[in-house]
């Protein structure tokens, strides 16, 4: 039976996250890196998808981002997984599935749950132990977002516009806002909805 398209309504923001099969890592080198990152950005410029932040983990990638179409988020997926999968599976004389199955989106209807998301994608590599400091990590969008580093994926949101009446005040204000992690009461919802949404099939 044939998969129902998902819809997500145009200019709200949703937290996605995929998922490597068994929790596999589908980074190994740096060229992985860059290749997903690059049929990201042209999958969004196709179907229309900005992305406000990101992290790339070894095993999973966090993505906050807001269609401009109800089924804009379903196709830039598909097509990101059209391309990255068979690359991935070439280099490394591997056949299958790649994802542990589809994508997992979460609507986010507030600015509050707005920065936790931010906060809780960008922060993922210091929770892991993997850097220190946010900035460390290259594969993140946090050097964007808090230091101004150019990142042609990097779309600011309507949130991030209202941290100050500039862009070195919203900077500021924003490496405050993270300079700690969220905090356990709402990360916990967060990592409960990512794992009980009854969407990931």
């Amino acid at each position: 039976m044939a998969r129902l398209p998902r819809y997500a309504l145009p200019g709200q923001p949703q937290h996605v996250m995929q998922r490597g099969n068994n929790r596999s890592a589908f980074f190994v080198q740096r060229d992985d890196y860059t290749r997903f990152r690059s049929n990201l950005i042209s999958a969004c410029d196709r179907h229309g998808c900005a992305i406000h932040a990101y992290v790339f983990m070894t095993n999973h990638v966090h993505l906050l981002m807001t269609p401009t179409s109800a089924t804009g988020i379903s196709r830039v997926m598909q097509a990101v997984g059209s391309r990255y999968v068979p690359y991935f599976n070439q280099r490394y004389e591997r056949t299958g599935t790649l994802w542990e199955g589809r994508y997992r989106a979460i609507a986010i209807d507030s600015n509050g749950y707005l920065f936790a998301c931010y906060r809780y994608i960008e922060r993922n590599p210091v929770r892991a132990g993997m850097v220190e400091n946010p900035e460390d990590y290259v594969w993140s969008s946090y050097r964007a977002n808090a230091l101004g580093v150019r990142d042609r994926l990097v779309t600011r949101h309507d949130g991030y516009r209202g941290l100050g009446c500039d862009d070195a005040s919203r900077r500021r204000a924003y490496r405050a806002l993270c300079r700690t992690d969220v905090d356990e009461p709402t990360l916990i919802p967060i990592r409960c909805e990512m794992e009980s949404d009854p969407n990931w099939v």
